[in-house]
């Protein structure tokens, strides 16, 4: 893309990450996009934008020549339900890896009892695709399963660090690609039953190589792999970690839409 084209694609997106363009609602037609004096594109060029938001999951179509943010909902939030009421922790074994404790909870309508709870570190992991709609995966061996597989990277949040930041620097860390941007797509509890550790899950688009991985430890082997091979991967069992198959399937979601 040029540069008014790489301008309007960037205040596009942005307004979409602000909130201006709502999730669920449609954003303004494209006559009146051509219109916007601050996008100051023309209709060809704004529709090579709008392809692209479309294909990188961004937008989606809703009927000719309209387009709508992802995310809307119709089903509505329950109420009138009461949450555990929680009595009291206490440590069972901490250290700067895993606390292990046990709460003293009371479920409504039911008599109270002790829980195991783990807390680990709050993570960010990130999907980096590129122009050729591949993304950057790392294969590594993990030794607690005796497994290979490949992965996103990504790392702990340190205290205070925006998980944005985390996100850049964990991937150029580890493979020693740098986003050129990342996006927040979701944050989640992978064990919410007993195990506390939000991830926080990013999509980037394009990357520059700046080295080699400086976290030896981590980097294993480094490779652009093409999203088409992500549902075969999968199904041999070569997708490690719960971060990076919600990206994917994330990623996979969007396209399919």
């Amino acid at each position: 893309m040029g540069p008014k084209s790489t301008k309007a694609y960037n205040l596009i997106r942005a307004r979409i990450a602000s909130g201006e363009y709502a999730a669920g609602k449609k954003i303004p037609s494209e006559r009146t996009l051509e219109e916007d004096k601050e996008l100051d594109i023309r209709r060809t060029a704004l529709r090579q934008v709008l392809a692209r938001l479309v294909f990188e999951g961004v937008l989606e179509v809703h009927g000719r020549s309209s387009y709508r943010v992802p995310g809307g909902v119709s089903v509505e939030t329950p109420e009138g339900l009461e949450p555990w009421i929680i009595h009291g922790e206490r440590d069972l074994y901490d250290n700067r890896w895993v606390k292990l404790q046990l709460w003293d909870v009371e479920p409504p309508g039911m008599k109270r009892f002790e829980h195991h709870v783990v807390k680990l570190h709050h993570v960010a992991v990130t999907a980096v695709l590129d122009d050729q709609d591949r993304v950057l995966m790392m294969w590594r061996y993990r030794f607690v399963p005796q497994q290979w597989g490949w992965e996103l990277p990504g790392g702990i949040v340190d205290e205070g660090e925006d998980p944005a930041a985390t996100a850049l620097r964990e991937v150029e860390e580890e493979t020693g690609w740098r986003p050129k941007s990342v996006d927040h797509v979701v944050t989640y509890q992978p064990m919410v039953g007993m195990v506390d550790s939000p991830h926080e899950i990013f999509v980037g688009h394009g990357a520059e190589q700046i080295g080699a991985p400086t976290d030896l430890e981590e980097a294993g082997h480094i490779e652009w792999v093409p999203l088409a091979d992500i549902p075969g991967l999968m199904a041999r069992g070569e997708l490690m970690g719960s971060g990076t198959l919600v990206a994917l399937l994330h990623i996979l979601a969007s396209r399919r839409k």
